[in-house]
């Protein structure tokens, strides 16, 4: 992650065409983001992380030589600091949920927008996760729901985690987490400070080991507090 002396943040491109790549270098070039290195397959993004020290990485899922999910988790291992973006063409691709179990900030479509792509690495840069656009949330449900099923190659969050050891508010902060809301609308729904809500947030990932909001969504649907189609109703 950036410090305060080095806003700009390092980013290394990992995706085996290389027209994507330069497409999304010039894109965060153009916006004040820094391209450290780019990498044609997991492998090499392994590498690249470990001799460059990127705050992030826009990570291909499908890849020749070593796929993303595994590149994800090595990277991960080695580089904690890291944070992870998974790049996918389709938009309920069963490796996604495997990543975020596996600790990655969250997912874009390849057809993402130039400003929302600059926005998504700046986001996750500051130790936050993409839980927008809703499709996160969708994905999450259709796996969390398939009884019996896992992405392939995933690992469950539920080892180790004990929801006992959370206070009740922070298994309501969790659970409305979980069914999508942010840090404001928590704020609003539990008619608590934002600051307040932040804290709530942050005892939360410290108790249960979770690296952001991305994770914690995930262990709200594994371990049954959020059920797949829960929402929020904010007509009151």
């Amino acid at each position: 992650m950036t410090t305060p002396t080095d806003p700009t943040p390092r980013v290394v491109i990992a995706d085996d065409q290389e027209l994507v790549r330069t497409g999304f270098r010039l894109i965060l070039t153009a916006r004040g983001i820094n391209v450290v290195g780019e990498a044609a397959d997991g492998a090499e993004a392994v590498r690249a992380v470990r001799r460059l020290r990127p705050d992030v990485v826009l990570m291909d899922i499908r890849m020749p030589n070593m796929d993303g999910l595994e590149a994800a988790r090595r990277v991960l291992a080695q580089a904690p600091g890291c944070r992870v973006i998974m790049l996918t063409t389709f938009d309920l691709d069963s490796y996604v949920y495997a990543a975020l179990a596996a600790g990655a900030s969250g997912f874009l479509l390849k057809d993402v927008t130039p400003a929302h792509l600059a926005a998504a690495v700046r986001l996750v840069d500051t130790g936050d996760a993409l839980l927008a656009p809703s499709i996160t949330r969708r994905l999450v449900e259709r796996h969390a729901s398939s009884a019996g099923r896992t992405a392939p190659g995933s690992t469950s969050l539920t080892v180790h985690r004990d929801l006992a050891v959370l206070t009740p508010r922070e298994r309501e902060v969790l659970t409305l987490m979980g069914r999508g809301l942010s840090n404001a609308e928590l704020a609003q729904e539990l008619t608590l400070s934002e600051a307040t809500v932040k804290t709530h947030v942050a005892r939360i990932f410290a108790k249960l080991t979770l690296r952001d909001r991305a994770q914690a969504v995930v262990l709200a649907y594994e371990t049954g507090l959020v059920t797949p189609g829960e929402t929020v109703d904010r007509s009151c």
